[in-house]
């Protein structure tokens, strides 16, 4: 960069309405719905870059970003601007090199759950802790891990076009977590066929294998890798671990498969699922663990945030009354 002399100054501008663009689901507070989206953005934010980024959450939720592209050590968008032409964004990160994805995935293979959770299309909590074994690290530890660039004239870096980025590409984490690991230089194919290799390999446990194990296979299979043992007993029930726990996103298949074009109303009928699920795997765990089932209410919240005390009802009014129209259904 050169001195700030050698740049126009520039005041607040009003970005042009981009058609069909990208809006963050998020339209208030914290951008991120899984725990690591959240982190993502926990790490970008510690690196103080300054008001840019709250700009930038600005422009995501208005839908500035008009595409994103993610590939092995970069992102890409297209940012509509105050501009007819919308800035092009590049967002580099560095790639882990070959032999320290082979120490990453070794250290993922001692343990049954990190191939169980991505299988299921989930980032396994522990994953961070894989990672920093080999001193090395999931997220950017640093801006130096990151390089971006703006075709837009304004001088500061993060730009506003930039942060926009950074926010829909944790959204897009939240939907597929395995995009985070081809951001960084392992796509989803060859990292299950590693730790497949490596479990298969060293299958050494003694205490039984796991639900998540059982399910789809000798090793987490999907079913449809092998169907025509489906209906065949397999491993005795007795030695079967189950592990009750609710997952951390009861909804991630749903943000995998997108909208379902079926309609209740005007919601796709996949939102409103997404919207149930977490109460329903909240359920589940409280059953598994002999606790009192939350239940969902009309107005979202759940029976045990309800208030203690019963609300009584109102008398009914004598005489005639204006109707002012019909009761208004929830939203759900």
């Amino acid at each position: 960069m050169g001195s700030w002399g050698a740049y126009p100054r520039f005041g607040k501008t009003r970005p042009r309405r981009a058609a069909g663009g990208i809006k963050a689901k998020s339209r208030q507070g914290a951008i991120g719905e899984t725990w690591w989206s959240k982190r993502f953005v926990a790490v970008l934010e510690s690196f103080e870059m300054g008001a840019r980024l709250g700009r930038g959450r600005s422009y995501a939720r208005s839908g500035q970003v008009m595409n994103l592209e993610i590939a092995p050590g970069l992102a890409t968008a297209l940012v509509q601007g105050s501009r007819a032409r919308p800035y092009r964004v590049r967002i580099g990160v560095k790639t882990l090199p070959e032999r320290n994805w082979s120490r990453v995935e070794q250290a993922m293979a001692e343990k049954a759950i990190f191939l169980a959770k991505l299988l299921a299309g989930e980032m396994p909590r522990d994953i961070e802790e894989a990672f920093s074994s080999c001193r090395l690290s999931l997220f950017p530890d640093s801006l130096r891990d990151l390089e971006t660039d703006c075709s837009c004239p304004d001088w500061a870096n993060p730009c506003k076009h930039i942060a926009a980025t950074y926010y829909i590409l944790a959204e897009r984490f939240d939907e597929d977590p395995f995009l985070i690991l081809a951001w960084r230089g392992r796509t989803r194919e060859i990292l299950l066929e590693r730790l497949r290799g490596m479990r298969g390999a060293s299958e050494t446990e003694t205490d039984g294998p796991t639900i998540e194990e059982h399910d789809g296979g000798p090793h987490g299979e999907p079913l449809a890798a092998d169907i025509g043992r489906f209906w065949e007993r397999g491993v005795d029930l007795s030695e079967l671990r189950i592990r009750p726990e609710a997952a951390p996103a009861p909804d991630a298949t749903l943000r995998q498969l997108g909208p379902s074009g079926i309609r209740i109303g005007k919601t796709d009928v996949a939102l409103l699922l997404a919207r149930a699920y977490p109460h329903m795997a909240r359920a589940a765990e409280a059953r598994a663990f002999g606790g009192e089932e939350p239940v969902a209410t009309a107005d979202g919240t759940r029976s045990d945030e309800a208030p203690a005390t019963p609300v009584a009802p109102r008398p009914k009014r004598r005489g005639r009354r204006r109707r002012r129209g019909g009761a208004r259904a929830p939203h759900p």
